[in-house]
C-alpha cells in the first residue's frame, strides 16, 4: 500500500517527544478463547487503557473510538496535509465532533484480517502511554464501532479487545514511530509469546541487553520481502510488508518431505513462500505440503506407539493422548524440522506442534490451506509460543531461539515483565 511509505517520508522526529529510552517492554496475556495475543496501551487525554490485538501483519495501531471515547489532545490529520496520501478518501461527520467523528480528516484503512474486511476511520495524532512513558504526536487510526452493526470491525477480538496492535513493516507500525522519536531505540522488536495464562513479553527496540533473555544464543537468518503485496488494499508495485522467510524444505524424523519444493519460493507473482501471522492460531500450509505432512507425521508416530484416533476439526491428523510420552519439550511425538537458507534448521518439538484438544486426544496443530493459498506456509502463533523471536529491521534480520523448553525455561510469567522463567 503505497500509503504508508508516503505518508512517512514528511514525518519527522518532531512529531514525537519523549523521554529517551532504549527500550519499552509490555506485556502479553494470550486469550484462552480465541488463542490470540494482545498488550495493553494507554492513549488520549483522559488516558484510555485500551487492549490491542497483536499482529505481525498489521500495518498501523488502531482503535475503537465509539461514542463513549473522547481525548482532549487528539488531533485529527487534515485531508490537506503533506501527511495524507488520500488512499482512504477523506472523511467527514455530522455529529459532534470527537476522535472518530471529524471533517476534513484523512482517512485510514482499518484492517482486520480476522474477518477479512477493511473499514472506514480516522487518521491522527494524540499520546500514547507505554511503559510509563507518555509519547506525544503518535499517528493512528480510529473507527467507531458503533456506525457498524455487531460491532463488526472488532468481531472475532477478545472481548476485552478494542483495537489491534500492527508490527509491521510499515512506516506507522509501533516500532518504526518510536524508533524515528529517539536515536537510543533500534527499529527491532522482540517476541517471547507465552503458552499458558500468564503473560509473555513484547520488546520494543529488541531483546533487552540487561535480562535473562540477552543469555540466549539467537540462531541468525535473512528476513526477505515479498516484492508483491499480500495486503487486503494496496496500490500496483507495493511490496509486502508481512514478515518471510526462506525455507527450503521440511523434515519430519529427519526425512525429507517429498513434496513440490517450487511451492516454498515466492512466484513472479508473489505467490508460494513462509511467512509470519500471530492472528493465525495454528500453521497453515499449502495441500500438497500439508497432505505429505499429515501422511508422513502419521507413520513416524506409528513407530513410537502412538494410536491414531478420529480426526477433530479443524485438525486431520489426530492421536490418542494416553499412548504418547513426556519429554521436557513437551508430548513425545515426531520431530518436525523447517530446514532455512545456509542450512540452518529451525526444530519444532511436540510442545509446539501438538495441541490438546481434549482431555483424551492430542491433535497434529497444522491446517489444510487448499490448493491455491496465496502464501504456501503461513507459520501461526502454535509455533511460535515459547520461543524468542527478535525482528531486526535494519539489518531485515530474524533472531530465533527455538523452543526456550530446551532450556528448561519458557515465555510465560505472572507480571510480564520481560524477566525469562525457569520450569520448577
Amino acid at each position: 500500500m503505497a500509503s504508508f511509505a508516503t505518508l512517512f517520508s514528511f514525518l519527522t522526529i518532531a512529531l514525537l517527544s519523549f523521554s529517551c529510552s532504549s527500550q519499552f517492554i509490555l506485556p502479553i496475556e494470550k486469550d484462552p478463547l480465541t488463542n490470540l495475543f494482545s498488550t495493553s496501551l494507554g492513549i488520549g487525554t483522559p488516558q484510555h487503557n485500551f487492549n490491542l490485538v497483536i499482529d505481525l501483519g498489521g500495518p498501523i495501531l488502531w482503535y475503537d473510538c465509539n461514542k463513549s471515547y473522547n481525548s482532549s489532545t487528539y488531533t485529527p490529520l487534515s485531508c490537506d496535509s503533506n501527511l495524507c496520501t488520500n488512499d482512504a478518501g477523506c472523511t467527514s461527520c455530522d455529529g459532534p465532533l470527537k476522535p472518530g467523528c471529524t471533517n476534513n480528516t484523512c482517512g485510514a484503512n482499518i484492517i482486520n484480517s480476522l474477518v477479512n474486511a477493511i473499514f472506514s476511520g480516522d487518521t491522527g495524532n494524540d499520546v500514547l502511554f507505554i511503559s510509563n512513558t507518555k509519547v506525544s504526536g503518535f499517528l493512528s487510526g480510529c473507527t467507531d464501532s458503533d456506525a457498524f452493526s455487531d460491532d463488526f470491525p472488532l468481531k472475532n477480538l477478545p472481548k476485552t479487545s478494542k483495537g489491534i496492535l500492527g508490527l509491521a513493516r510499515t512506516q506507522l507500525s509501533l516500532t518504526k514511530q518510536l524508533s524515528l522519536s529517539s536515536n537510543k531505540l533500534p527499529n527491532k522488536f522482540a517476541l517471547c509469546l507465552p503458552s499458558s495464562s500468564k503473560h509473555g513479553s513484547l520488546f520494543i527496540g529488541g531483546v533487552p541487553q540487561k535480562s535473562s533473555f540477552s543469555k540466549l544464543q539467537l540462531t541468525t537468518i535473512p528476513l526477505i520481502i515479498n516484492p508483491f503485496s499480500t495486503a487486503p488494499i494496496f496500490t500496483e508495485g507495493d511490496a509486502s510488508y508481512e514478515y518471510f522467510i526462506d525455507v527450503k524444505s521440511i523434515k519430519i524424523g529427519g526425512e525429507v518431505l517429498n513434496f513440490k519444493s517450487s511451492l516454498l519460493s515466492i512466484d513472479n507473482k508473489g505467490n508460494g513462500g513462509t511467512k509470519f501471522s500471530t492472528l493465525s492460531n495454528f500453521t497453515v500450509l499449502h495441500s500438497s505440503i500439508f497432505k505429505p505432512l499429515v501422511r508422513d507425521f502419521g507413520k513416524k508416530a506409528s513407530d513410537k506407539k502412538i494410536k491414531k484416533v478420529a480426526s477433530v476439526a479443524p485438525f486431520e491428523a489426530c492421536f490418542d493422548l494416553s499412548t504418547i510420552g513426556r519429554t521436557n519439550t513437551g508430548l513425545d511425538v515426531p520431530i518436525i524440522d523447517l530446514v532455512l537458507e545456509g542450512g540452518v534448521e529451525w526444530t519444532i518439538f511436540g510442545g509446539n506442534s501438538i495441541v490438546l484438544v481434549n482431555k483424551n486426544v492430542a491433535c497434529l496443530g497444522f491446517v489444510d490451506g487448499g490448493k491455491e493459498p496465496r502464501t504456501a506456509v503461513v507459520i501461526g502463533g502454535n509455533l511460535l509460543e515459547d520461543n524468542l523471536l527478535e525482528f531486526d529491521l535494519v539489518s531485515s534480520k530474524l533472531g530465533f531461539s527455538s523452543s526456550l523448553l530446551l532450556q528448561n525455561a519458557r515465555c510465560s510469567n505472572s507480571e510480564g515483565n520481560g524477566n525469562l522463567i525457569s520450569i520448577e
